[in-house]
């Protein structure tokens, strides 16, 4: 995959994230993808990637900014960083009850790409940041 067809991929995943558009997410990913989720253990299949995505909608609003988007020049890897704009709407096993509570957080994430499908998506963010912002 060239370059540029990464960067289009890569960015068809955010635009749909921002469209709260699910299945288009799910249609960009390869039928085995392996989902590296920050703090947890990874996932792996469309179906676990879309129970992960149901389940961020019910506890989570979010939309992100300033998405930069990188790519490798064979296009196999690809990176971005992004701003999270959330709240906090229902409370997750082992964090602190959701009211509600907005939070303004840095992210990133890495890519695997192949055959046009994203095989890998590997989240990161500092989750100390993120509970100090949502703490009661």
């Amino acid at each position: 995959m060239p370059h540029a067809a990464a960067l289009a991929l890569i960015a068809a995943y955010y635009a749909a994230f921002n469209a709260g558009d699910h299945p288009a997410m799910l249609a960009l990913l390869a039928d085995d993808v392996r989902h590296d989720i920050n703090q947890s253990p990874p996932a792996h299949g469309k179906p676990a990637f879309a129970a992960f995505m149901a389940e961020m909608r019910r506890a989570y609003d979010e939309h992100l900014t300033d998405i930069t988007i990188m790519a490798t020049a064979d296009g196999t890897r690809a990176a971005a960083e992004y701003v999270v704009h959330g709240a906090y709407l229902a409370s997750q096993p082992g964090l602190p009850a959701a009211s509600g509570q907005r939070y303004l957080l840095p992210g990133g994430a890495f890519f695997a790409i192949a055959n046009g499908r994203i095989t890998r998506v590997t989240n990161y963010y500092n989750l100390e940041d993120w509970l100090a912002q949502v703490k009661p």
